[in-house]
């Protein structure tokens, strides 16, 4: 558990966090149980200003659950996964 804090806190600044559409939201639209919609979530996060930074933040904390910059869990082990192969791309 403290160096699950630890890797958070090493992300650096966060008050990005200030600006989130979300902030102040009900949680339950961006944790919501298996299988419900995830649309309102994503319209919130679709016009919001640090979306950019919030996706960014969830891919490289590998937030595991919830709707982070728009996208769910499932979408950013996308673009983890595309990443890395860039990376290995770039490498060779």
């Amino acid at each position: 558990m403290l160096d699950d804090l630890r890797e958070v806190l090493a992300v650096g600044d966060l008050s990005w966090q200030d600006g989130a559409n979300c902030k102040g939201a009900n949680a339950d639209l961006f944790f919501p149980e298996r299988g419900a919609s995830t649309r309102t979530a994503k319209s919130i996060c679709r016009e919001c200003g640090v979306r950019e930074a919030c996706l960014e933040f969830a891919i490289t904390t590998g937030e595991k659950f919830g709707i982070w910059g728009g996208m769910s869990e499932r979408e950013r082990r996308r673009v983890r996964r595309e990443r890395q192969v860039a990376a290995v791309r770039k490498v060779s």
